[in-house]
C-alpha cells in the first residue's frame, strides 16, 4: 500500500472530493444490503404461504427504491473519484512536461526521448489508476465487504458468518506474497515498455536512413527480437496476476461450501429460517467482488507502485543550470566580454575548452571557425548557458550572463543550430513560431531577409503550406533559411548562426548574409562555419583547434598569417571554381 502513502500529498490535496465519493460508495453498499434481506424475507413469506399481493407490492418497491438510490449513488462516486484521477493526471502531466523544458542538455543525453515518452505515457497512467480504480477498489471492497458482513450478523446469524469467515486469512497470505512478486515483475515490464518505445521513435526518426541502406529487413527483426523479449517480460507478469483469480475462486468455493454444510444444519436445527439461508447465500455472492478486488487491487497499486517510482526518479533530478535569486529579467543587449579558462563537459574526462577569450563590441560580428570538432559550437553553447560549470566568466553588457534569468537571455538571442527543428504546421507558424503576434508582413520581412521568401511564393499554399513533421517536405537549405527567419522575426540582440549555412548554395548565402549586414547594423551577430566565405566579413575571426583558439583576426590579417585559415581558404576558392563542395539548397 506504499503507493498510497506516495501519493498522500494529493489525496490531502482533493480530501473533500474523495471523502465525498467515499461517502456515496457507503451509501452504494448500504442500499446494497437491502436485495438479499427482501430476497430472504419473501422466501420466508412463500415458505409459510403469508405472501400476499400488497406485501409483494410493498417489498418490491422497496428494491426499486433501493436500485434507484444506488443509481444515483454511483453516479456521485464516479463524479468524485474517477473527477479526483483526472485532476493527478492533469497535474502530473503538466509536472512533467514542465520539468522536460527546465532541464539542461545532460538531463536529455541519459534519457532517450522513446523512454521519457513511455514515463509521460504508459507510467502516468498507471500512476492515475492508482488514484481512479485503486481508490475505488480498495475503500469498495472494504465497504462492501465491511457493510455485508455486518448484514450477515445481524439479519441471519453471527456463528454462520464466523464459520463463513474461516478461509478469508488464506486471501490475505497469497495476497500478499504475490503482490511482492507482482511489483518487481511489473518494474521489469514497463522498462521493457521503455525500450520497445525507443526502439519505435527511433526507427521511425530514421525511416529514410534505414531505407537508403537498405536495412529494412534488418531493423524489422531488431524490432521483432525487442518485442519478443517485451512480451517474455510480460507474460511474467500475466502469469503472476493470473494467480490471483484462481486462488480467489478456490477461498468463494470453500465459503460457498462451509455455508451450505453448516447453514443447512443451522435451518434443520431451526436456529435460523430457510429464507434467512438464501440472504446468508446472497451475501456471499456480494462478497465475491470484494474477494477478487483484492487480486486488482495488487494489480493496480504494483503498476502505479512502479511507475510512479520511474517517474519521480525523472522529477527528482535537477539541472545544472541554476537561476541566481538576484537574476534579473531585462533583455541583454551591449558588448560580448567571452573568458573561458577551461571547460569539460559532465561525465567527460577530457577538457574541451581551453583560454577561449574574446571580446565582441554591440553591433559587431564575430566569425568563428575551425574543423569539426574543434570547439565552435561548444563555444556558443556556454554562451546560451546549456553549461555553467566552466571556469571563466562570460559577460553581456558588463554584467555576468549567470545574473540574468534564462528567459531574459535567451529571449534576447536569436539561435539557429545546424540541425534545426521544425513543426508539423504552417510555414507562417513556424516562422513566429516565438511570437505568434507577428503580422504577414513582418513574417514576410523576415523570410525575406533569409532569402527564403520566393520559394514559400512557389509552394501551393505559399504561407499556408504545412512543412510535415520535422520539415519533411522541404529541403535541407529551405529547413535552415525558415530557421533563420524564425530567428530574426523576434529582432533578436544577438544573433548566432552555428553552421547554419552549410546546406545553401555560395550565392544565397551571399545575398542572406548582405541582408543581415544591413538589417542588423547595430546588433551583434555570432556565425560558426565551416564555410569561410560565411565569416569573411566578420569584425573578428577566431579559428579554433582542439578547443583552443590557434588564430584571430579579420579575414585579410589571417590570409597574412598563411596559417590554417589560409590554407583553408585557397582550398575552398579553388573547389568554387572547379564547381565541387557547393551544398545543393534544392535537394531533397
Amino acid at each position: 500500500m506504499g503507493i498510497f502513502k506516495k501519493l498522500g500529498w494529493f489525496f490531502k490535496q482533493q480530501k473533500k472530493r474523495y471523502i465525498a465519493g467515499i461517502l456515496f460508495l457507503l451509501l452504494v453498499d448500504l442500499a446494497g444490503v437491502v436485495p438479499p434481506r427482501v430476497i430472504g424475507i419473501l422466501a420466508d413469506l412463500m415458505n409459510e404461504r403469508r405472501l400476499t399481493t400488497r406485501l409483494l407490492f410493498m417489498w418490491v418497491g422497496l428494491l426499486l427504491i433501493a436500485a434507484i438510490f444506488q443509481y444515483l449513488s454511483r453516479y456521485g462516486w464516479r463524479n468524485m473519484i474517477w473527477g479526483g484521477a483526472a485532476t493527478l493526471e492533469r497535474e502530473l502531466r503538466t509536472n512533467l512536461f514542465s520539468h522536460f523544458l527546465k532541464m539542461d542538455e545532460t538531463f536529455f543525453q541519459r534519457h532517450r526521448t522513446g523512454d521519457l515518452m513511455a514515463h509521460a505515457t504508459n507510467d502516468l497512467n498507471a500512476i492515475q489508476n492508482v488514484a481512479g480504480s485503486g481508490i475505488l477498489t480498495f475503500a469498495d471492497s472494504i465497504l462492501t465487504g465491511g457493510t455485508t458482513i455486518i448484514a450477515m450478523i445481524v439479519f441471519v446469524d453471527w456463528r454462520l458468518t464466523l464459520v463463513a469467515l474461516i478461509p478469508m486469512p488464506l486471501l490475505a497470505i497469497s495476497a500478499r506474497i504475490l503482490g511482492s512478486r507482482l511489483h518487481q515483475a511489473y518494474g521489469e515490464s514497463q522498462a521493457a515498455f521503455s525500450r520497445l518505445n525507443d526502439k519505435t521513435q527511433e526507427s521511425i526518426s530514421g525511416i529514410k536512413v534505414i531505407k537508403t541502406f537498405g536495412q529494412a529487413k534488418e531493423d524489422i527483426d531488431d524490432f521483432e527480437g525487442i518485442v519478443d523479449r517485451t512480451i517474455d517480460i510480460n507474460r511474467k507478469v500475466y502469469r503472476i496476476d493470473s494467480l490471483f483469480g484462481p486462488v480467489t475462486s478456490m477461498i468463494i468455493g470453500l465459503t460457498y461450501a462451509v455455508t451450505i454444510m453448516y447453514g443447512g444444519w443451522l435451518v434443520t436445527t431451526h436456529m435460523i429460517t430457510l429464507g434467512q439461508l438464501i440472504s446468508f447465500v446472497s451475501y456471499i455472492g456480494t462478497l465475491v467482488w470484494p474477494m477478487f478486488a483484492i487480486g486488482r487491487l495488487f494489480n493496480v497499486i504494483e503498476r502505479g507502485n512502479a511507475s510512479y517510482d520511474r517517474v519521480y526518479q525523472l522529477l527528482d533530478e535537477k539541472s545544472l543550470i541554476k537561476e541566481r535569486s538576484h537574476a534579473t529579467e531585462h533583455l541583454v543587449a551591449g558588448d560580448i566580454s567571452y573568458h573561458v579558462a577551461a571547460f569539460t563537459y559532465p561525465d567527460d574526462e577530457e577538457v574541451s575548452l581551453q583560454n577561449i577569450d574574446f571580446d565582441l563590441p554591440a553591433g559587431g560580428t564575430l566569425g568563428i571557425v575551425g574543423r569539426v570538432g574543434a570547439g565552435k559550437t561548444t563555444i556558443i553553447k556556454l554562451l546560451l548557458r546549456q553549461f555553467d560549470n566552466y571556469e571563466g566568466e562570460i559577460k553581456i553588457g558588463g554584467k555576468n550572463i549567470k545574473d540574468y534569468t534564462l528567459e531574459g537571455l535567451l529571449s534576447s538571442i536569436g539561435y539557429v543550430p545546424q540541425d534545426n527543428f521544425l513543426f508539423s504546421t504552417s510555414i507562417r507558424n513556424n516562422i513566429r513560431f516565438a511570437a505568434m503576434d507577428k503580422t504577414q508582413d513582418e513574417v514576410e520581412s523576415a523570410a525575406r531577409q533569409s532569402a527564403i521568401h520566393d520559394d514559400i511564393l512557389n509552394f501551393s499554399r505559399q504561407y499556408d503550406t504545412l512543412v510535415g513533421e520535422k520539415g519533411v517536405s522541404l529541403s535541407g537549405g529551405q529547413k535552415q533559411r525558415l530557421a533563420i527567419s524564425r530567428a530574426l522575426i523576434t529582432l533578436p540582440e544577438i544573433l548566432i548562426l552555428d553552421d547554419a549555412l552549410s546546406a545553401v548554395d555560395a550565392k544565397t548565402e551571399a545575398a542572406i548574409l548582405t541582408s543581415l549586414k544591413e538589417d542588423r547594423s547595430r546588433k551583434t551577430t555570432i556565425i560558426s562555419s565551416h564555410r569561410l566565405s560565411g565569416v569573411m566579413n566578420a569584425d573578428q575571426i577566431l579559428v579554433v583547434d582542439d578547443g583552443r583558439v590557434v588564430e584571430r583576426g579579420t579575414h585579410d590579417e589571417l590570409l597574412a598569417l598563411n596559417g590554417w585559415y589560409a590554407e583553408m581558404w585557397r582550398r575552398q576558392q579553388l573547389a568554387a571554381q572547379l564547381g565541387v563542395g557547393g551544398a545543393e539548397d534544392g535537394a531533397k
